[in-house]
C-alpha cells in the first residue's frame, strides 16, 4: 500500500486533479458565502486601519499600557502573529524533508499563512515605538547624525530575523509556485489570464531540465528553512529570557517558543484548510486523512507543551528563589488566575481528545481544538507579558493591564486583515500545489505497477557520454513523442537514450522521479554556488557589526565587551541565509534560462498540456527523425510523434 493511500480519491487522474484545484480559481463565479466573507474582512481591516491611523495621532497612551506593564497587547499580538508565521514554511520544509505525502494539500496555504501572518506581526513592534515614523532608523545606513543601529539590542535582533524571514517564505512560496502558474497560463481561458499568468510563470515550460534544477534548489531552501524557523522564533524568546525579571529569566524559553510556534500555526493551518474545503470543494484533495494527520501533530504538540509549562514550574521551585516561586503563585492565584486555567484548559487538556481516532476522524472535533489551541496561545503571548510586569520585584510597581477598546480593536482587525488577505489570494492563485498532487499520484500509480525497484535499477544505469547527450542541441527543431502517462515516458527516455540519440529533454505537469537518470542529466551545482554566496554575506555582515561597534561609534552597555562577537553572529547568520538564498535564486534563473516569455517549444500542438496531464519526450537531433523515433518507440504507444517547426 503506497503512502498516499486515503489522501488523493480512488481512480484519480492528473486532469482531474488539476481541474479539482484550477477550476474554481478560474472557471467558477464566487458565491454569497464568499462575498461576506470578503465584507467581513474588509470591515476588520478598515477597522485596523482606523485604530493605527488613531495611534500615530495620540500615541500609545490609547492603549491600556502603564508604568508597570509598558507592553501590553502590542507585543502580545505580535508574538502571536508571528508564531502562527513561523510555522508555515517550517511545516511546509520539514515535511518536504521528511517526504510526506500528505504535504501535497497543506503546503501552499501554509506557506502563504507565513507571508501574510509575518507581515502582521512585523507591524506592531514599529506601532509600539514613540515615534514609529522613525522605524527605518533600526535599519544601517548612511545618516547625518552618523549613528549606527545597537546590534546589541532584541529590537534590531528581532528586525533583522522578521525581515530575513518573510524575505526568505517569499522567495521559497514563489519557487515552489513557479510551475502552477505556468499550469494556469495553459489552461486559463481568456488571453488577458494567460498573459498574465504567462508573464507571472516566467517562460517555464516543465522541461525534465527545469524540473531537475527545481528540485535541487527547493530542497536545498527547505534545508535552510529549518535553522532559519528555530532561530527566529528563539529570537523572540530570547527578548524575554535576556531581560532580569522573574517569570522571564529561562533557559527554556527559545525551544519553547519554537514548539509553541509551531502548535499554533498546525492549529490555523486546520482551520484555514476546512474553510478551503468547504469553501473551494476541494473534499477530494484535503481528505479527512490530513485532518487525523495533523491531529497527531496537534496531540504531540499540547503533550511537549505541557511538559514545558511542568519544567517551569519545576525550576521555580527546586531553584529556591523567593521571586520565582512568588511568580508562580501569582500565575495560579494572582488576577490573572482564571485566564491561565483557561490556557491551560485550552492547550493540554483539551487535545487530548485527540487520543480518540473517532475524534481524529470527525473534521469538526478536528476544527473544534484547533481553534481552542489558538484562543489558548493567544492567551499564553498575553499572560507571559502581564503576568511578569504587573508583578515585579518592587511592591510599589504592582500594577494591572486593562485593555482598552483600542486594544481590542486593533487585535480584531488584523484578523480581518488576515482573513481579506486570504480571499484575495484564493481567488488570485491556486491554494493546492498542483504538482505536488501529479507526483502523489506518479508514487501511487508506481507503487501499484511494482516499478519502483526497476527505476532504481535503472537510475543506476549511466554509460559513458550520456551526460554530453543530454545537452539541449542548439540549431535542430525538436521532434515530440506524446504519452499519457510518465512510467512510459521513463522507458521512452531510457530507449532514446541507449539508441544513441542526442539532445534529450521532456516535458512534464511535475518532476517525475527517475526522469532525470534516465535522460543522464549532469547533477546541479547549486549548493557551492549558494555556500559561497551565504559566507560573503556573512562575513560582509559580520564585518558591518564589527566595525561600527567598536571603531566608528564605540558605546559600552552595562560593561560588556564592545567586540560582542556572540551577539553579532544573530544578525551574521540571519545575513548568511538571505545571501545563500539569492544567490540559488539567481544561479537557478540563469541556469534554466529564465525569465524567457518566448520559445519555438510554445508553438508545437498541444503543448500546453505538457504542464496538466501529458508527457512528453523531446529529441533534438539532427540525425534524428519521426520514422526512426516511431521504430524506436515501438510497443510504448505514443499518441503522436511529429517535429516543432523552426
Amino acid at each position: 500500500m503506497s503512502g498516499s493511500e486515503g489522501l488523493l480519491p480512488p481512480g484519480a487522474g492528473y486532469g482531474t486533479l488539476v481541474g479539482a484545484v484550477a477550476d474554481p480559481l478560474l472557471r467558477r463565479r464566487v458565491g454569497r458565502p464568499y462575498w461576506l466573507a470578503f465584507a467581513a474582512g474588509a470591515l476588520g481591516t478598515a477597522l485596523m486601519l482606523v485604530s493605527m491611523g488613531w495611534l500615530f495621532v495620540e500615541g500609545i497612551g490609547i492603549w491600556g499600557v502603564n508604568t508597570s506593564v509598558v507592553w501590553g497587547f502590542a507585543i502580545a499580538n505580535y508574538v502571536w502573529w508571528i508564531g502562527i508565521g513561523n510555522a508555515g514554511t517550517f511545516i511546509s520544509a520539514a515535511l518536504l524533508l521528511l517526504r510526506q505525502p500528505w504535504r501535497a494539500a497543506i503546503n501552499r496555504f501554509a506557506e502563504v499563512m507565513t507571508l501574510f501572518a509575518g507581515a502582521i506581526a512585523g507591524l506592531f513592534p514599529i506601532m509600539h515605538l514613540g515615534r514609529p515614523y522613525r522605524a527605518y532608523w533600526l535599519l544601517p545606513y548612511p545618516n547625518s547624525m552618523e549613528l549606527w543601529p545597537q546590534w546589541r539590542s532584541a529590537l534590531v535582533w528581532d528586525c533583522a530575523a522578521i525581515a530575513t524571514y518573510l524575505l526568505f517564505s517569499l522567495v521559497f512560496w514563489w519557487l515552489g509556485l513557479l510551475p502552477d502558474l505556468a499550469t494556469l497560463r495553459d489552461r486559463a481561458p481568456g488571453r488577458a489570464g494567460r498573459l498574465a499568468y504567462g508573464v507571472l510563470a516566467l517562460g517555464w515550460r516543465g522541461s525534465a531540465r527545469h524540473w531537475h534544477l527545481h528540485d535541487r534548489l527547493y530542497r536545498t531552501l527547505a534545508m535552510l528553512a529549518l535553522p532559519l524557523v528555530v532561530s527566529v522564533h528563539s529570537v523572540v524568546g530570547m527578548d524575554f529570557a535576556a531581560s532580569l525579571m522573574p517569570g522571564w529569566e529561562e533557559s527554556i524559553f527559545p525551544p519553547y517558543f519554537v514548539v509553541g510556534a509551531l502548535f499554533s500555526g498546525f492549529g490555523m493551518c486546520v482551520v484555514l484548510a476546512a474553510l478551503l474545503r468547504w469553501g473551494l470543494g476541494l473534499q477530494a484533495v484535503i481528505t479527512q486523512r490530513h485532518f487525523a494527520v495533523m491531529a497527531k501533530v496537534i496531540l504531540a504538540g499540547a503533550l511537549v507543551l505541557g511538559l514545558s509549562y511542568l519544567t517551569e514550574w519545576f525550576t521555580a521551585w527546586y531553584s529556591g528563589d523567593a521571586d520565582e516561586r512568588g511568580h508562580v503563585r501569582f500565575l495560579f492565584g494572582g488576577e490573572y488566575a482564571p485566564l491561565y486555567y483557561v490556557l491551560l484548559a485550552c492547550n493540554v487538556l483539551v487535545p487530548q481528545v485527540l487520543w480518540s481516532a473517532r475524534a481524529r476522524r470527525s473534521i469538526g472535533a478536528v476544527v473544534a481544538v484547533s481553534l481552542l489551541l489558538n484562543l489558548g496561545m493567544w492567551l499564553e503571548r498575553v499572560l507571559i507579558i502581564w503576568n511578569v510586569l504587573s508583578h515585579g520585584y518592587l511592591p510599589s510597581m504592582h500594577g494591572v493591564f486593562r485593555p482598552t477598546f483600542w486594544d481590542w480593536a486593533l487585535l480584531a482587525g488584523t484578523i480581518g486583515f488576515f482573513l481579506l488577505l486570504f480571499l484575495v489570494f484564493a481567488r488570485l492563485l491556486p491554494v493546492i500545489a498542483m504538482h505536488d498532487l501529479g507526483k502523489l499520484l506518479f508514487d501511487r500509480q508506481r507503487a501499484e505497477a511494482h516499478a519502483g525497484e526497476e527505476d532504481e535499477a535503472r537510475a543506476g544505469e549511466r554509460p559513458g557520454g550520456a551526460g554530453r547527450g543530454a545537452r539541449p542541441m542548439g540549431g535542430a527543431p525538436p521532434i515530440l513523442a506524446e504519452f499519457r502517462d510518465p512510467l512510459t515516458l521513463i522507458d521512452a527516455a531510457h530507449r532514446a537514450r541507449e539508441a544513441g540519440l542526442r539532445g534529450l529533454d521532456a516535458h512534464t505537469p511535475f518532476a517525475v522521479a527517475g526522469l532525470a537518470e534516465a535522460l543522464a542529466l549532469p547533477t546541479p551545482r547549486v549548493r557551492p554556488a549558494m555556500l559561497a554566496g551565504g559566507l560573503l554575506a556573512a562575513a560582509f555582515v559580520y564585518a558591518l557589526c564589527w566595525y561600527s561597534a567598536v571603531l566608528d561609534y564605540p558605546l559600552v552597555l552595562g560593561g560588556r565587551p564592545l567586540h560582542g562577537w556572540q551577539v553579532f553572529l544573530v544578525l551574521t547568520f540571519e545575513a548568511g541565509i538571505l545571501g545563500a538564498t539569492f544567490t540559488g535564486v539567481a544561479w537557478f534563473l540563469v541556469a534554466a534560462g529564465l525569465p524567457r516569455l518566448n520559445h519555438p517549444v510554445f508553438d508545437a500542438r498541444d503543448i500546453g498540456r505538457a504542464s496538466q496531464d501529458r508527457f512528453f519526450l523531446a529529441v533534438a537531433d539532427p540525425a534524428a527523425d519521426e520514422a526512426r523515433l516511431a521504430a524506436l518507440l515501438d510497443g510504448l504507444g505514443p499518441l503522436s510523434i511529429r517535429r516543432v517547426a523552426p
